[in-house]
């Protein structure tokens, strides 16, 4: 298994969700792929909070904002 610097990775990471995923960013991005979503870490952080992590919802907010929206 490769290294993962999961403190380093959870001090850039935005999700607000309590889970046993956050720092594992191999795992997260699985479980949300599984779930034909995408992670936190793709939305802005006012729109993360909402928990939709769709691919529809994203495709949206990247329509509305465009690529740079931090």
């Amino acid at each position: 298994m490769e290294h993962c610097n999961r403190e380093e990775n959870k001090a850039q990471c935005n999700c607000t969700y309590p889970c046993s995923r956050k720092g594992r960013c191999c795992d997260c991005l699985a479980y949300h792929r599984r779930n034909r979503e995408l992670p936190a870490c793709y939305f802005p952080d006012d729109v993360e909070k909402g928990y939709d992590r769709s691919v529809d919802n994203f495709i949206k907010i990247y329509r509305e904002r465009g690529v740079c929206w931090n």
